[in-house]
């Protein structure tokens, strides 16, 4: 009777698992797959060139440190090879400075620098959504992201060639760090025991996997996945879904050696005050994606207050094993105010219709759980972020690390805008701007080099680094706002007209520099391309 009840329960946990991947996974091989991104053309991007020189630049390096410059910044081929005074401060800049024999050179004179942006939490999409992988790669691009780490970015076949043609620069795309979720690739399905847990490891390390997006599995997979993982150089990050949490939250996670908690899952179930589940409501049904997510935020008032000997046990624990915070807050923004996430500035240019459509309220696309979205929702997120804010703030205070990933593709989010709304969410937890661009470039890299044992080839601007750079005309710190693809609105009190400034104006990945604002300018004609090929089909259905 004992073994026969084993084997349902194994049964059962196999199929649960399934289901749950199912259900938060992207790009597994299921249903049309993206269209990958066409090779880079001939007016796509100069360079890389022995020598390239950006001139006359402030200096943010992404460490931390204030802002400095004027200076001099010497690429040779896609290395920093020197970081040069070209002056001092309000005065006219040094003439005849070296290297004067440059190959290329960006007169960058009092605007800003900073390392390539690392997106921690990236999906490309796929059909319905975005058809093609291109649309994703140059709103990262034209918003600054020179790396992202894919979990999953595609399937894991397709993961692998995009992220070697991105490394030899064929394809206009940001750097490509491969995680997949367990099972994916090998073609044997979830593995459902600790011993194929661990042959998964050994499958992925072998087949240019770069670490593991994880659920909320079961203790004895999850110690065998991260245990292996360990071993083999790969990174982990997990999305620790309601569906296991009450046996997998945060910290039991932690403890069993998860590198990077994602999205807010399992910090507060750790949390709990009076119970050791949450409190769900007796009709709840978790299928139903608005129960899902309104629930959540139900959690804000249920967990140990913020300041409390509880919670600083909680994060101390955190800070002392390593582990590193990935809150993805923009991806959960449109809670708080769905109106706002609907109508945002960039729907109309940048936003395909095919993604719009995939935003609005469906029952079947992950996501868009707008069913009867009510003020009560709405407050009740309101509140759940101002102690999400608390806990990520306090975290970073203590000496946490936290990363920026926007998850973007789904609940009005759009690539590359999501990413900017993070660092925006960031600041609004309490982060100075100076350590917004540290979590959006320093650690990030940090993060993705530990598990593999290698100091950082990018993330800060400093020689003997890979020449990933972003350069805006606006000051970042003064306000964030000009780093969006559609700048910042401004009166023009000369004129009395009202303008945008900003806007990234060159992306440098790898050596090779980018003019951000044209990679937008390709968005924005996929964007109108696919609404005339919808009038065309709207006007010739109706002539019929």
């Amino acid at each position: 009777m004992m073994k026969r009840y084993s084997t349902c329960l194994l049964a059962f946990l196999v199929i649960f698992t399934l289901v749950f991947n199912a259900q938060v996974s992207v790009g597994q091989g299921r249903g049309p797959q993206i269209i990958p991104g066409p090779d880079r053309r001939p007016n796509e991007g100069k360079g890389p060139f022995k020598t390239l020189v950006i001139r006359g630049v402030i200096l943010i390096n992404g460490t931390g440190a204030p802002p400095f410059g004027p200076v001099d910044i010497v690429v040779e081929n896609n290395r920093i090879k020197q970081i040069r005074s070209a002056g001092t401060p309000m005065a006219p800049l040094e003439e005849n400075r070296e290297p004067k024999n440059a190959d290329y050179e960006i007169d960058a004179t009092g605007m800003y620098l900073m390392p390539g942006f690392v997106d921690m939490h990236a999906h490309a999409g796929g059909p319905p959504k975005n058809p093609e992988a291109e649309y994703a790669y140059k709103l990262w691009l034209g918003h600054g992201v020179t790396t992202v780490r894919g979990v999953s970015l595609a399937s894991s076949e397709l993961s692998v060639t995009e992220k070697e043609r991105s490394a030899k620069n064929e394809i206009v795309a940001p750097r490509i760090i491969n995680y997949q979720r367990p099972g994916s690739g090998w073609g044997k399905g979830f593995p459902a025991t600790p011993e194929a847990a661990r042959d998964w490891v050994r499958w992925a390390a072998k087949n240019k996997v770069d670490g593991m997006k994880l659920g909320s599995f079961r203790p004895e997979i999850m110690a065998a996945l991260l245990d292996e993982a360990k071993k083999h150089g790969l990174g982990s990050t997990a999305h620790l879904g309601q569906e296991g949490v009450a046996q997998m939250n945060a910290l039991d996670a932690a403890r069993l050696g998860l590198g990077t908690v994602t999205h807010y899952y399992g910090h507060f179930e750790a949390l709990l005050k009076d119970y050791v589940v949450q409190p769900w409501p007796v009709d709840h049904n978790h299928a139903n994606e608005q129960h899902r997510f309104a629930q959540v935020a139900r959690l804000w008032d249920k967990i140990h207050p913020p300041g409390s000997s509880e919670w600083n046990a909680y994060l101390k624990e955190h800070l002392k094993l390593g582990t590193t915070f990935d809150p993805t807050m923009t991806i959960y923004a449109a809670g708080r105010d769905v109106m706002r996430a609907r109508n945002a500035d960039y729907h109309f240019k940048y936003t395909l219709p095919s993604l719009m459509d995939f935003y609005e309220p469906s029952r079947d696309n992950h996501g868009s759980y707008w069913f009867y979205w009510t003020t009560w929702d709405e407050v009740a997120w309101r509140n759940f972020y101002q102690v999400w804010f608390r806990l990520i703030n306090d975290y970073k205070k203590m000496g946490g690390r936290v990363t920026i990933g926007s998850d973007a593709g789904y609940i009005y989010s759009t690539y590359g805008f999501g990413y900017i709304q993070e660092m925006e969410l960031l600041q609004e937890a309490g982060f100075h701007p100076l350590e917004v661009i540290q979590s959006a470039t320093m650690n990030g890299a940090l993060t993705i080099h530990e598990p593999m044992g290698k100091p950082i080839e990018f993330g800060i601007v400093r020689e003997g680094l890979l020449a990933d750079m972003v350069i805006v005309d606006q000051n970042p710190l003064e306000n964030l706002k000009v780093l969006y693809g559609t700048g910042a609105r401004k009166l023009n009190d000369k004129t009395g007209e009202i303008e945008w400034v900003g806007g990234v104006k060159y992306t440098v990945k790898d050596g090779i520099v980018y003019d951000a604002k044209q990679l937008l300018a390709d968005v924005a004609a996929m964007v109108q391309k696919q609404k005339d090929e919808r009038n065309k089909q709207q006007t010739d259905s109706g002539s019929k």
